[in-house]
C-alpha cells in the first residue's frame, strides 16, 4: 500500500452566502494506486464537510470544492510533506521611516 498527500480545498459560507474564504488542508491517504487514493481522498473529504451554528447564531457551512492535489509520497522519518515558498513585494520605498541619527543614539542609550 502507497501514502499519498492530499490537498483538499473547502468554501466557507456564512448563512448560505459565500465568504470569499477557504480552507486549504492536506490529508494522508493510503491506496494501492492513484486512482483509488483520489476515491479515498475524496470519501474523506467529504467526510469533513461541516455545517454548525457559531456563537453569533449565524449557520456557517465548509462545503468541499476540490481536492486540487494528490501526491504519492514514500513515508519514512523526516519524509518532507509539504514545503512552500512565499514571494512577497518589498516596499519601494516606505512614507516615513526613522531617521538613521535617531536610531543611533537609541542604540548608544542601551549601553
Amino acid at each position: 500500500m502507497k501514502a499519498y498527500t492530499a490537498q483538499i480545498i473547502y468554501r466557507i459560507k456564512c448563512d448560505g452566502v459565500s465568504t470569499e474564504q477557504y480552507e486549504e488542508q492536506w490529508r494522508l491517504v493510503f491506496a494501492d494506486e492513484i486512482r483509488e487514493a483520489l476515491f479515498q481522498a475524496r470519501v474523506v473529504a467529504k467526510e469533513e464537510e461541516a455545517t454548525f451554528v457559531d456563537r453569533h447564531g449565524r449557520t456557517v457551512s465548509w462545503e468541499l470544492v476540490a481536492v486540487k492535489d494528490l501526491q504519492e509520497v514514500d513515508v519514512k522519518h523526516g519524509s518532507l510533506l509539504f514545503s512552500s515558498v512565499r514571494e512577497v513585494e518589498p516596499i519601494a520605498s516606505p512614507l516615513w521611516s526613522e531617521p538613521e541619527i535617531a536610531k543611533n543614539k537609541k542604540a548608544d542609550t542601551w549601553h
